[in-house]
């Protein structure tokens, strides 16, 4: 269901429809393919010779950079996971570049072709799952036999369809669905912070 779908005149009854919604989008994320994408991770995060890519548009760029920053950060102070993450988002100058030498469509994809390699890991994220430069990067990481991973909402559009594991949000509201991609992210990293922390870590280390 669309969310607004009507004119509000309180703060107070927004932030309540708000956050009902809210917990809906929660509630439709998919533990068991959520799992898969856990599993996965976790076994790649072992090996620093794995790299994992996180790529996405506008807000979804910032969260990819985040991501890379938080996992590979955080997933380190357990001396078990030594994460090797790359936000295909981040290199500004690169990105240019291939956006004027090439095309817009190719700035994730050309990347991938530079330096992925088989056994590697994409994560994409993006609210409508139809941004041509994702799908592009799901393509040429399929080819490459890279694992797909992606994170969607609204109907989830190609990226939904062609990934290895789709994790989608079920909403119709930007803000709702990037809330909850950027709590897969931190569902995700914290899990593995417990697993691999003791029982002491635990209940004194901050999350």
């Amino acid at each position: 269901m669309k969310f607004p779908n009507k004119k509000y005149h309180k703060l107070s009854d927004y932030r309540k429809d708000y956050y009902d919604f809210l917990k809906s989008a929660f509630d439709s994320i998919d533990d068991i393919k959520l799992n898969k994408a856990i599993k996965i991770l976790d076994k790649a995060y072992k090996n620093p010779k794995i790299k994992i890519f996180v790529c996405g548009n506008g807000g979804s760029a910032a969260l990819a950079n985040h991501f890379a920053c938080d996992h590979q950060k955080i997933l380190n102070e357990t001396n078990v996971l030594k994460p090797f993450l790359i936000s295909l988002s981040s290199n500004t100058a690169l990105m240019t570049a291939i956006s004027n030498d090439n095309k817009y469509d190719c700035v994730f994809s050309d990347q991938i072709e530079q330096i992925g390699q088989k056994s590697d890991i994409l994560i994409t994220i993006s609210s409508s799952g139809k941004s041509q430069n994702i799908i592009n990067a799901i393509k040429v990481a399929k080819k490459k036999s890279i694992t797909t991973i992606s994170l969607t909402g609204f109907d989830g559009g190609i990226s939904k369809k062609i990934a290895d594991i789709n994790l989608h949000i079920n909403s119709y509201n930007y803000g709702i669905i990037e809330s909850m991609h950027h709590t897969i992210m931190n569902l995700i990293s914290q899990f593995l912070k417990n697993k691999y922390f003791s029982l002491n870590q635990i209940k004194t280390k901050k999350f």
